[in-house]
């Protein structure tokens, strides 16, 4: 019975919808920034569109409530970073919190730097850092590598939609602009550019500027978040619709008996929408933001000459 009772027992806190865009400080990681947005805001249900390391700053998208649904097409948006490239220092984890395991007195000319940066760019195969949440035989290799243990980490795909080099403070030191897809590591960039110009490097600094649609100037300070004592919470003002998540899918509008349908996971046939599907919408495999009397309630897919429910935000985001 008590169990019965547990089940049914109604989750803490205040149901809030929406997206926090944090700018991250260094020295603290990403699940620490929810667990500060969590607390200070109250909220029942809290996560994050994408991991930064404690040593990274900038853009962390904070998802409460419904925005949790729409966390994974967030995290398939496009990225942008900013980096710095520490030269003639390999360190273990590949960035300024690592130990230091080589060095080397070569430092590449910035005509040096150029010239290797084509072969970054495009679809390319990268092998993840050591310190990275891949699983190995079921073990995060981070846990792995600070166990002492040797990891290996296999190549793996990722996309670079630009790289360019944009400042060269001195000799040992350069700043890279980089424009990414999903997965796409910087601590390996940084260590690879270093590598194909015949030095060692690591990332002294690096700054998230992007995720999706979360720009650097939609970002708040954490300090302006954390609450103690007394104070007051933040005003949900702060957050943005769950809908802007998803401001790069097309809208489609729908009528409530539809989005019944949709909900109950039944799809419906194009060509009842005919005359409704957005011109920018990919009718083999494409998403649309299903909307209801201005009311996002899910997203769906056009498929075989049907629309089909993809994932569903119950009674509608904000």
């Amino acid at each position: 019975m008590a169990q019965h009772r547990q089940r049914h027992r109604k989750p803490k806190g205040r149901p809030i919808d929406g997206w926090l865009i944090i700018d991250k400080p260094t020295a603290i990681g990403s699940t620490d920034v929810v667990a500060i947005c969590k607390r200070s805001f109250q909220a029942q249900k809290c996560g994050h569109g994408g991991t930064l390391d404690p040593l990274a700053t900038g853009v962390l998208p904070i998802a409460f409530g419904a925005a949790t649904k729409t966390v994974p097409y967030v995290m398939d948006g496009t990225k942008q970073y900013r980096f710095t490239l520490k030269l003639g220092e390999a360190r273990d984890s590949d960035d300024a919190d690592g130990a230091v395991i080589g060095t080397s007195d070569v430092r590449p000319t910035d005509d040096q730097i150029r010239t290797a940066l084509p072969a970054f760019i495009g679809d390319i195969m990268q092998v993840p850092p050591i310190y990275s949440a891949i699983k190995v035989a079921g073990e995060r290799a981070y846990d792995l590598a600070r166990a002492g243990e040797q990891v290996e980490l296999a190549p793996r795909p990722a996309r670079v939609d630009r790289f360019e080099l944009i400042e060269r403070p001195d000799a040992d030191t350069a700043v890279f602009f980089v424009e990414s897809g999903k997965g796409v590591y910087m601590r390996s960039l940084a260590r690879d550019i270093a590598k194909a110009c015949g030095s060692v490097g690591h990332i002294a600094a690096l700054r998230r500027m992007r995720v999706g649609p979360f720009l650097e100037k939609d970002a708040v300070p954490l300090d302006r978040i954390a609450v103690s004592g007394d104070t007051p919470p933040p005003s949900p003002d702060l957050l943005l619709p769950v809908t802007t998540a998803l401001a790069d899918i097309p809208a489609l509008a729908l009528t409530e008996a539809e989005t019944a349908r949709l909900s109950f996971g039944q799809p419906i046939p194009l060509v009842e929408l005919m005359g409704r599907v957005p011109r920018e919408a990919n009718p083999d495999g494409g998403l649309a933001r299903a909307m209801a009397g201005g009311r996002l309630m899910g997203l769906a897919r056009f498929e075989d000459g049907l629309l089909k429910p993809e994932r569903w935000l119950g009674q509608g985001g904000s």
